[in-house]
């Protein structure tokens, strides 16, 4: 085969991949759950915090907000105004948004709602937060090009039961235009889903690996000693017993760091291959122990949710049967447990008199002369 013709294979492959086919629908809807709830939990987290982080008696008040937004360009619909009741409404938008999002209702417009609040609230005290949610907020401007409502959403439900009701098909269409209009129109959902989902993609490959090579070039994480210094910042010490337990293991400590740097440098090269599976359930380990160690769960539980996209739809499509499966084997191990005998140390089982049905226990001689009890089973 030519170069050229190979080329032009490739191309065509390319073309059907993003035009035909939306791929990771299953992804887009674990990061719309995902990330639905991660913004609903950190609201309602900081919900006896909230005056003092966005309201309007904030030490960074709406003023400086306003000032900010004229040097980058940002936005928020929290200073609109500086009553109390708008406020607390725009709040309550905020938690009914991420619930509804969560859930999967009208995902198309509240995609786009979801990203307005997110940007609003990120943007009114964006040096109030952990900076856990940044990722969020990217996330949430690349998840209203996607199609994240197609699965596990009430939207989905809705086109199920409207499907199942409409089975017999109705009357023709007068001419091929409408036709044509559906056809340009799931073609370009179909781009914009595909392209959206790749961005993604491209987001977390760069932050992985750009955040490996920051770390190559310092000096303690090339000696091995940067996580000891990590868990002694007093900023990030939920609990600083457990820091200071884990920083007794000095060898472990010296791996883990390494094998960090190593697992952010090389996630980009792994992913077209089974080799990514270790490196995600490792990457999992590495933000679980962030969010326990240094008490940044929203962080965190962005990553996690961030490192989901790259599981396989097939992955996604077998996981309810697999947990039927699991919860089904469970049960069946309880029922067979309960029916058991008792074993070894149990209390045995009591002699009946004559006329219960079972025939008495006797002592028999064994080989050796002992007597042993024998109890037999109820007559049949």
């Amino acid at each position: 085969m030519s170069p050229v013709r190979w080329l032009l294979d490739r191309l065509t492959a390319v073309g059907e991949l993003v035009t035909v086919r939306p791929v990771s629908l299953y992804a887009a809807a674990v990061l719309r759950i995902g990330y639905g709830l991660l913004y609903l939990t950190f609201l309602l987290r900081e919900f006896p915090h909230r005056e003092e982080i966005w309201g309007p008696e904030s030490p960074w008040t709406p003023a400086l907000a306003q000032q900010l937004f004229a040097q980058t360009g940002w936005t928020s619909i929290l200073t609109l105004s500086d009553s109390h009741v708008y406020f607390e409404l725009c709040y309550a938008l905020a938690v009914a948004t991420s619930v509804l999002f969560m859930l999967g209702w009208r995902t198309r417009a509240l995609s786009c709602l979801f990203a307005v609040v997110v940007t609003s609230f990120h943007a009114r005290a964006i040096f109030m937060t952990d900076g856990g949610d940044n990722l969020v907020l990217l996330m949430a401007l690349y998840l209203v090009l996607t199609a994240c409502g197609r699965r596990w959403s009430l939207d989905a439900r809705r086109i199920r039961r409207r499907a199942a009701g409409h089975n017999i098909p109705g009357p023709a269409e007068p001419g091929g235009i409408r036709r044509r209009l559906r056809a340009g129109r799931a073609t370009l959902t179909t781009v914009v889903h595909n392209c959206g989902m790749f961005v993604i993609a491209a987001q977390i490959c760069f932050l992985y690996g750009s955040a490996g090579l920051y770390k190559v070039q310092g000096a303690s994480w090339g000696a091995g000693t940067a996580l000891h210094y990590v868990l002694h910042l007093q900023l990030f010490q939920p609990w600083p017993a457990l820091s200071q337990v884990v920083d007794e293991h000095t060898v472990v400590i010296a791996i883990a760091g390494y094998l960090t740097v190593l697992l952010q440098v090389a996630f980009p090269f792994v992913l077209f291959g089974r080799l990514k599976y270790p490196v995600l359930v490792m990457l999992l380990t590495m933000h679980l122990g962030i969010a326990l160690l240094m008490g940044l769960p929203l962080f965190s539980g962005a990553m996690i949710v961030a490192d989901a996209a790259f599981l396989p739809d097939r992955f996604y499509a077998a996981l309810p049967a697999s947990v039927r499966r699991a919860v089904l084997r469970s049960g069946l191990r309880q029922r067979a447990s309960s029916r058991t005998t008792p074993g070894i140390g149990s209390v045995p089982a009591q002699g009946r008199s004559e006329g219960s049905g079972r025939k008495p226990r006797c002592p028999l001689p064994d080989r050796h002369g002992d007597a042993t009890t024998l109890t037999t089973g109820p007559e049949r």
